[in-house]
């Protein structure tokens, strides 16, 4: 059964499930749905913990004999196993799947990793967890989800913002969960009893916010220019490759491309076919609104320009280049930006 992180707490009081399963390269989410688990169990008796990495060194044989051997001070246990690859392989796979047909009243197994794809969730040994347990998966909040998420973070721990303030500490903890609630902790210890104001947030907060390309694609894709130089700075800040974004840039317009082609011959768009799901479709579509066949095809050209010289020379400020090729997909005016040097 899925549930969503921000039901997980409320789900945990409807009564403990056999197996648990984290997934997903938010943080803060997965950390404090784990703690949760933890606190819930112990209260539930079960008062000890055993936890496994399932890396290289891994025996899928120590998962079963913990599953079968009750400690001599114990008679309860919770199991945190991590697939740090978010995969178990075939050993594992089937060992979990033969785990979940042997439940045990006296054990709780938690299983939890970074973010996986469709096909993990498809898997014959995730479903078999799933159907007797709980699954869970933390994606970075955006938008009015993480104004949400920040507002509920304040209001328990007591402080007095306004909507911009809350737009403030967004902007500057975006993508990055564990210092938004550090920041929020920090505001309750300096500021405790007072109505917070921007002048009052701009000397206490540090920018944190943190992307990946992925996101950046997004955001580029749905147009918005100035998250989009935001976060091309906050990216090379954290040294990110500039050919991993290039790389990226070009896989979209291949995308784009096909896309623009069945649209301009009236014929039905299947978006599985790309690999599209149904929460990115709207990016597509306003950039196949904004972009024609003139514009993809300066982009192309633009692209095939940089792609050369980042790999045959070494560039000063490859930043800069990334940002006018951002410019190129948001439909800029091309003779402003020129790529190549």
């Amino acid at each position: 059964m899925q549930v969503y992180p921000n039901r997980f707490n409320e789900s945990l009081t409807k009564g403990l499930k056999p197996f648990y399963m984290l997934f997903g390269d938010e943080p803060q989410q997965k950390i404090e749905m784990i703690d949760t688990v933890r606190e819930q169990t112990k209260r539930a008796g079960f008062d000890e913990r055993t936890t496994f990495v399932a890396d290289s060194d891994f025996s899928w044989s120590q998962l079963i004999e913990a599953c079968q051997t009750m400690s001599l001070f114990a008679s309860r246990q919770l199991i945190e196993l991590e697939l740090p690859t978010g995969k178990p392989g075939t050993e594992g796979s089937k060992t979990l799947a033969s785990l979940a047909t042997q439940t045990n009243d006296d054990v709780i197994i938690v299983v939890h990793g970074p973010r996986i794809g469709k096909d993990v969730q498809k898997s014959k040994w995730f479903k078999a967890l799933d159907a007797v347990g709980v699954h869970s998966i933390c994606y970075p909040l955006e938008g009015n989800a993480l104004s949400q998420w920040i507002n509920h973070r304040c209001t328990q721990a007591k402080l007095q913002l306004d909507n911009a303030c809350i737009k403030r500490l967004a902007d500057f903890c975006e993508g990055n969960l564990l210092a938004a609630r550090q920041e929020i902790e920090k505001l309750a210890l300096l500021y405790p009893q007072t109505h917070i104001t921007l002048e009052l947030m701009d000397k206490a907060l540090v920018d944190q916010s943190r992307f990946n390309v992925f996101q950046l694609v997004d955001v580029m894709l749905n147009g918005d220019k100035q998250r989009c130089v935001k976060m091309l700075l906050r990216l090379e800040s954290e040294g990110i490759e500039p050919n991993i974004i290039i790389w990226a840039f070009i896989r979209e317009w291949q995308t784009l491309w096909s896309l623009h082609h069945l649209r301009s011959t009236n014929q039905a768009i299947t978006w599985q076919k790309f690999g599209i799901w149904q929460n990115r479709q709207a990016y597509y579509q306003a950039a196949l609104n904004r972009l024609n066949k003139t514009h993809l095809e300066t982009i192309r050209d633009q692209l095939q320009q940089a792609d050369l010289l980042f790999k045959q020379t070494t560039v000063s400020k490859p930043y800069i280049k990334l940002c006018h090729l951002c410019m190129l997909f948001l439909a800029m005016p091309i003779n402003q930006y020129q790529v190549a040097s």
